[in-house]
């Protein structure tokens, strides 16, 4: 037998987790300004609640950034075997660039900290930066980032130099110590959009429109509190929509700012949204609340 796939159309789960001997795997379109492991709280309480059973294994297999939504695969019972096989699958991401700017993070977690020429950056010159892109290739994950160095995640470390003053310069000379290069494979790489000079914090619903992808399931109602959101809105940089298709331990943060760099400016990812992993389609996930419908 095989772990239950849960879909929208899925019936509510039987009392009995003995009735599900393969695990249960629920697809879940993680909210944006949830971490991952907001998520697996919110289902391992509902689960454990509804199968009665305290000592219930629930994971999930990928973790996304807080400022991303989309796919989430969440495993319950014996299908927590299966992430680490999960994981291993390929990704695809639709992601939102932003142009003429960085941040320590590389994303809208930390303030801008430097700015950089961008008039020269037109839809024509992204997309022939793209194919340069595609393949393998040898990756520097940003140091805020949830790899682990030595038992710490690093960006534990990060944010501990960035709250004592460390410099951009020292941030990422320390993400290249500390941080191993990872090979990564990136199969696709497509510009499906690109905008001068307008307002780059759009939200990751407009991202996904974008995409032609509906995705239904972006609640922040109960976001982080913890999570920082800059709004750079004011500054109207140009930004491009990237569609990638990669391997497993791909940063699509980290390709933002290499991408800014290839064009001879700067980047910064000002939203992201995971429409793949592997088989699992964001059109068939589920939100929180359908999830926890089921259970």
């Amino acid at each position: 037998m095989e772990a239950l796939i849960l879909t929208p159309e899925s019936a509510p789960l039987s009392r009995d987790i003995a009735d599900y001997p393969e695990g249960i795997i629920i697809p879940i379109d993680k909210p944006y300004r949830w971490t991952s492991a907001d998520v697996i709280r919110k289902v391992k309480f509902a689960a454990i609640r509804h199968f009665g059973k305290k000592n219930l294994k629930v994971g999930h297999a990928g973790t996304l950034d807080p400022l991303a939504t989309g796919v989430l695969l969440v495993c319950i019972g014996k299908a927590t075997k299966l992430a680490e096989e999960l994981q291993k699958h390929d990704k695809e991401y639709v992601a939102g660039i932003t142009f003429g700017a960085t941040t320590p993070s590389y994303d809208l977690e930390k303030d801008i900290d430097r700015f950089f020429p961008h008039e020269h950056i037109t839809p024509e010159s992204v997309s022939d930066a793209l194919p340069d892109f595609i393949g393998e290739q040898d990756q520097i994950a940003p140091l805020f980032s949830a790899k682990s160095v030595d038992g710490v995640r690093a960006y534990e470390l990060a944010r501990k130099l960035y709250k004592t003053g460390g410099a951009v310069s020292e941030i990422d000379d320390a993400a290249k110590e500390l941080i191993r290069v990872a090979r990564i494979n990136i199969s696709e790489l497509e510009l499906m959009k690109f905008e001068k000079g307008r307002a780059v914090s759009e939200s990751a619903d407009e991202v996904e429109a974008a995409a032609e992808d509906p995705g239904t399931h972006t609640d922040i109602s109960k976001a982080s509190a913890r999570i920082n959101v800059t709004d750079n809105s004011a500054l109207g940089l140009p930004r491009a929509v990237v569609r990638m298709a990669c391997s497993k331990g791909t940063y699509v943060r980290a390709f933002a700012r290499d991408l800014g760099e290839k064009l001879g400016s700067g980047a910064h990812l000002d939203s992201l949204h995971r429409s793949r992993s592997g088989i699992f389609l964001v059109q068939n996930a589920l939100s929180i609340e359908q999830a926890l419908n089921l259970l």
